[in-house]
């Protein structure tokens, strides 16, 4: 290594812790499926402090697609585990509550997959009814970007 390189490393190592916060700062905060609620009581679950301070902010989950009903999916169920069974095809006392629905952005579609995923998007809590589906949902992820688990 000649001294102009060596000056230009050692000039370039204060920028280089820089960029590294500056990408760290970018990443969505995660959510595990072990942080959406907090307890269960007789009224039913509720959610975790986490889960309420990230409610409306762009975060990221991991999990795997439960089976869909319809070859291309404008949205789907995120679980913890690969499922069998579908949430329309079972009782809902065989649904595991720590399920979260994901919504494509309008005009985006997937193919089912087994394979586990990274979802990206903003998170939204609380009861709602999807009118077309009549799916009722706690959790949700309007999803801006969905990847193969690595």
């Amino acid at each position: 290594m000649n001294r102009r390189t060596l000056i230009r490393a050692l000039a370039a190592l204060p920028f280089s812790g820089w960029l590294a916060r500056v990408g760290a700062a970018a990443a969505p905060p995660a959510l595990k499926f072990n942080e959406l609620y907090g307890r269960v009581t007789v009224r039913g679950v509720e959610y975790s402090d986490k889960i309420k301070s990230l409610s409306g902010q762009t975060i990221q989950m991991t999990g795997y697609m439960a089976p869909p009903l319809k070859p291309r999916l404008d949205f789907f169920v995120l679980t913890r585990e690969p499922m069998s069974t579908c949430p329309f095809c079972t009782t809902a006392a065989d649904w595991p509550a720590d399920i979260v629905l994901v919504i494509m952005p309008p005009g985006r579609e997937l193919d089912p997959t087994t394979r586990g995923l990274n979802v990206t998007g903003r998170l939204e809590i609380g009861v709602k009814r999807d009118d077309e589906t009549g799916f009722v949902s706690l959790v949700r992820l309007y999803a801006d970007g969905v990847s193969n688990k690595a």
